[in-house]
């Protein structure tokens, strides 16, 4: 049965772009694939706290030597890398935050990529380990310039940073859509909107 992992990292509820983008990508993957699950974690909400000294202790310990603490305190992780290993696709809604990716969504980064779960250090190069098929990612930037090689596009820290690093844990098919001049002109941007809304029902469906 298809499964679908949705991550929501914009902080705004009400006025997300991001957001938008996801709500009309998911309606088009479940139009496309009924019966079909979906789990969502809006990973703003708390629950993800920034990676502890325990956690990366149990990162790198043995199973025969771990205790009960460093399990504990792997625990979380192995929820969140679980979710990720049961989807076929990953559908990830972001905002920029000051050129890269807000700390919500870091939090639930260091919390995935971990040594012998989601890749491999074998013979002197890495293997990805991760077995979601594909990835589409929203991207919405307040300001212009970032897309299209623009003049922000060499601090664009948010989609290129993505885009490396669902490919490092193994996922081939990345796809992102982006959306930019959120704070601009408002008719100006019901365009660029129509188009990325466009852009990502094709991609999902």
């Amino acid at each position: 049965m298809p499964h679908l992992l949705r991550i929501d990292a914009s902080t705004r509820t009400d006025g997300s772009f991001s957001r938008t983008l996801g709500d009309r990508a998911e309606a088009r993957w479940r139009a496309a694939n009924p019966g079909g699950t979906v789990t969502t974690r809006t990973i703003t909400d708390g629950s993800i706290p920034p990676i502890a000294q325990d956690t990366i202790t149990g990162f790198y310990t043995p199973p025969e030597a771990i205790t009960d603490d460093l399990r504990a305190a792997t625990a979380l992780s192995d929820t969140l890398i679980a979710e990720l290993q049961q989807a076929d696709t990953l559908l990830l809604t972001t905002p920029i935050y000051n050129f890269t990716v807000p700390a919500a969504l870091k939090a639930w980064i260091d919390q995935i990529v971990r040594i012998g779960h989601t890749f491999a250090y074998e013979d002197g190069s890495f293997r990805g380990l991760v077995q979601t098929r594909r990835a589409i990612v929203a991207c919405a930037y307040g300001a212009e310039g970032y897309l299209n090689d623009g003049p922000l596009a060499g601090a664009d820290f948010l989609a290129p940073y993505l885009k490396f690093l669902l490919g490092f844990l193994g996922i081939e098919d990345i796809q992102i859509v982006g959306i930019e001049g959120t704070t601009g002109d408002l008719a100006a941007l019901s365009q660029k909107e129509a188009q990325a809304i466009a852009a990502i029902e094709a991609r999902a469906a």
